[in-house]
């Protein structure tokens, strides 16, 4: 397919999925309304957006020079979903479409969820992150570039991971005494999320 232009299919969702992911869950900590399906959903909405223009080759990945594409060794050019303007504007859609179902309150925070995935994605990614979408993103490019330095990076995610998962079972904890509950699901669903955050990570950096 030429949408791939020599990539893996699991390329395309290679970005810094488990430090959005524990944001969301430390969010959820003090946010008990917005369901954390939800929150999930939101921190990684510019990217799922991106997978479709992704294979129909409107956006792209390319490994770094001299690199097989590894953990960080990308550039992603994904003029519209990551740019500064694109971002704010899928992130104004989710909160408007979230609101709608969950009141005022979540919409605001899940629409600031799903744009911290471009603060976070500045962080680490080299210049390849556009102000303006589409070919008015050839005029000035962001990124930190944090990806340069692997062991940086990677341990910015483990602490997402690890505050997420901590503050989540903090909540659990504290709700579940509040009602009078045992604090038997609040550790499964606080260790279930610790577990799969580490999962996810350890396969993201040996790049599966």
């Amino acid at each position: 397919m030429p949408a791939f232009r020599g990539q893996r299919q699991s390329d395309a969702d290679r970005s810094m999925v488990t430090g959005h992911f524990g944001f969301a869950a430390a969010v959820k900590s003090r946010e008990r309304e917005t369901p954390l399906w939800a929150l999930m959903l939101a921190c990684q909405w510019l990217d799922v957006v991106f997978v479709p223009l992704f294979l129909l080759g409107v956006e792209r990945i390319s490994p770094v020079p001299g690199t097989n594409g590894g953990y960080g060794q990308v550039i992603i050019n994904a003029d519209y979903t990551h740019s500064l303007i694109g971002a704010l504007g899928l992130s104004v859609l989710f909160g408007l479409a979230s609101a709608n179902r969950w009141g005022a309150r979540s919409g605001a925070v899940l629409a600031g969820v799903t744009f911290s995935h471009w603060i976070f994605d500045l962080v680490v990614h080299r210049r390849d992150m556009p102000i303006l979408p589409g070919n008015l993103g050839q005029l000035s490019r962001v990124g930190f570039g944090l990806w340069k330095i692997p062991t940086a990076s990677i341990a910015i995610e483990l602490a997402l991971v690890l505050l997420g998962a901590y503050s989540y079972w903090r909540a659990a904890v504290a709700v579940a005494r509040a009602n009078g509950q045992g604090l038997t699901a609040a550790h499964a669903a606080s260790g279930l999320l610790l577990g799969s955050g580490l999962v996810t990570l350890t396969l993201d950096v040996l790049g599966y």
